[in-house]
């Protein structure tokens, strides 16, 4: 597969010329969704760019985008790569003295925010920036006068030609960097990782043609576009022609759907653990006929499946029957995802196989992918020519992925980063000599071509006696429980495993009546003995074929869920499982 030799800059310039449109975005303005034609958006990058130029940023500087998914953040993005510039984006909701470290770590002179809450963050540090000279707002007017709009840049711009930008897109070469990118750090301190154009544009390109999406989709845009998966398959958005939709706020994600109707969204395994476990409860807790009818129609579905997976022909009184199950059930449950949805893309972390079969046997597929910030980010991926549950697909063209003796996955590819900025030491370590990324995650390639993910290199348990335990499998099956929030395992280097455990406090009243109590609080209730042997049942009928060394023999109940704020989780929801350890040593210790 030939890559074309575009940068991200001349794959929009291509993307506005080949689809013009009047419904290009939706973007919920004034309590409505409105639509944004290729012509405005053309004209916005245009003129901020230009803005941009005229207030002196220069090819080669560095730009934070702290900012919510957007519409601007979209605009912003591409007026940056225009000049040559590169984008430095950071998770919204990181705290003040990680938006500082990274501020200042990337060398940044300019800072775009979305928000007065961000503004309010940006002040407590601003002082303390030695690099960061102007601030630019994506709210009109912006919340401090020592900020400059968006509208502001765009109004500057719009007062000089665009044969000028014409002659600064130009300049741009394909091996230039685009975007420094801040890995979650789940094990250290955050890294840089510096991607070129050719990187991105390679996963862009290569998504676009093997991944179903065209003019007639409607995609739904959540996940923050400071994680590189959100942002490439935006840009792969803008190529194949689809409208854009904006979602208002995480919280508001299932009204938004409700409101656009979308056809394809990526999103990472939580949601849909929370859409699984929502209908899940609401089916078998309603009367014994609903209860019956849903169970009928998930059996009839997974033979559907099981049929499919085999590559073999349906008989038609399985068609019929999985027809009339659509009808009565499944209809029902997609019209409240706004109804029109085509298929879900499933990245950021393992995605438990029993919820990608539940969404498959609805009739929603979600095509599962695997990848990493340092290569762009997709390494593999199923897609509807080659799909199968359970694993992250086959690896993308031109992609070559192997496993090393250790099972750990290795791969080469256009997408792979140039390196870490300012850090040469660990960039090569992040390589053999072979010159393979050495991806620090543990998986396997079937006699298919299927790759599989274990689970992280540095998370695998080795228990005293030397078993060895991979806990994100594990934990996500335990997290499939109504009744649980979030569960981390630990064992490493102990006689047996044993779990902290956050409980879904909404449940707390229907655990108290199964139990006939009542508590007085999450202290009573976390600290009760009764609670905790009812968690060891739940986890026990999550998990009731684990080899004996896989038990889980104790739990700790903990009053608040893992926070990015209090450093325990990642800004993509993963545990930062050292941090937790040595946090919770005194809890975990009376475990044993």
């Amino acid at each position: 597969m030939v890559i074309p030799n575009l940068t991200l800059v001349g794959n929009f310039l291509e993307a506005v010329e080949k689809h013009p449109r009047e419904r290009r975005f939706l973007v919920k303005r004034n309590r409505k969704y409105q639509a944004v034609s290729t012509e405005t958006f053309r004209r916005d990058v245009v003129t901020a760019a230009l803005g941009l130029q005229q207030v002196g940023v220069r090819r080669g500087d560095k730009v934070v985008i702290l900012a919510d998914t957007c519409y601007e953040w979209v605009v912003s993005d591409l007026a940056i790569l225009s000049l040559g510039a590169i984008v430095v984006p950071i998770y919204p909701t990181l705290p003040a003295d990680q938006v500082l470290y990274i501020a200042e770590d990337s060398d940044s002179k300019v800072l775009f925010f979305s928000s007065k809450a961000q503004w309010e963050k940006v002040k407590s540090i601003k002082e303390q920036m030695k690099n960061v000279k102007l601030f630019v707002s994506l709210l009109d007017p912006p919340p401090s006068e020592n900020a400059l709009s968006l509208k502001g840049l765009q109004e500057i711009g719009k007062g000089l030609s665009e044969d000028d930008y014409v002659d600064m897109v130009s300049t741009l070469d394909r091996q230039d960097e685009a975007t420094i990118i801040y890995t979650s750090g789940t094990t250290g301190i955050p890294k840089g990782v510096v991607l070129t154009h050719a990187n991105v544009f390679a996963n862009v390109f290569v998504l676009c043609e093997i991944m179903d999406v065209s003019e007639r989709d409607v995609c739904f845009s959540f996940l923050p576009l400071s994680h590189i998966l959100e942002r490439t398959v935006v840009h792969g958005y803008l190529r194949k022609g689809s409208t854009i939709a904006f979602a208002e706020s995480i919280e508001k994600v299932n009204q938004n759907m409700v409101d656009v109707k979308p056809t394809v969204m990526v999103s990472v395994p939580r949601l849909f653990e929370r859409v699984y476990s929502r209908i899940m409860e609401k089916a078998l807790s309603g009367s014994q006929t609903k209860k019956s009818l849903f169970l009928w129609s998930l059996s009839v579905a997974e033979k559907k499946l099981h049929l499919e997976m085999a590559r073999k022909k349906l008989p038609y009184s399985l068609r019929f029957k999985y027809g009339l199950a659509d009808r009565l059930v499944f209809k029902k449950v997609k019209e409240n995802l706004g109804g029109r949805f085509r298929f879900f893309i499933s990245g950021g972390a393992a995605l438990p196989k029993k919820i990608a079969e539940f969404f498959y046997e609805m009739g929603l597929p979600v095509l599962e992918g695997y990848g990493l910030t340092e290569s762009s980010p997709v390494v593999a991926v199923n897609t509807f020519q080659d799909f199968k549950v359970g694993t992250v697909g086959k690896p993308i063209p031109g992609e070559e992925v192997v496993i090393a003796e250790d099972g750990e996955i290795l791969v080469k590819g256009p997408n792979v980063m140039k390196g870490y900025y300012k850090k040469p030491e660990e960039t090569a370590e992040a390589f053999n000599k072979e010159g393979w990324f050495l991806t620090g995650d543990i998986g396997f390639i079937d006699n298919e071509g299927f790759l599989s993910i274990t689970d992280r290199k540095k998370a695998i348990i080795v228990t005293l006696g030397g078993k060895n335990v991979a806990p994100q499998p594990i934990e996500g099956r335990i997290k499939q429980s109504p009744y649980v929030g979030n569960v981390v395992l630990i064992g490493n280097e102990r006689k047996y495993l044993s779990a902290l455990l956050v409980p879904d406090f909404e449940k707390m009243e229907e655990i108290g009546k199964i139990l006939n109590k009542s508590f007085h609080g999450r202290a009573d209730f976390c600290s009760d003995s009764s609670v905790e042997r009812f968690y060891l049942r739940e986890i026990k009928k999550m998990v009731p074929d684990l080899a004996d060394f896989e038990v889980i023999k104790k739990v700790a109940l903990l009053e608040e869920d893992f926070s990015i704020e209090k450093g325990e989780i990642t800004p993509t929801l993963k545990v930062k499982r050292s941090f937790v350890e040595k946090k919770y040593k005194k809890v975990i210790d009376r475990l044993y």
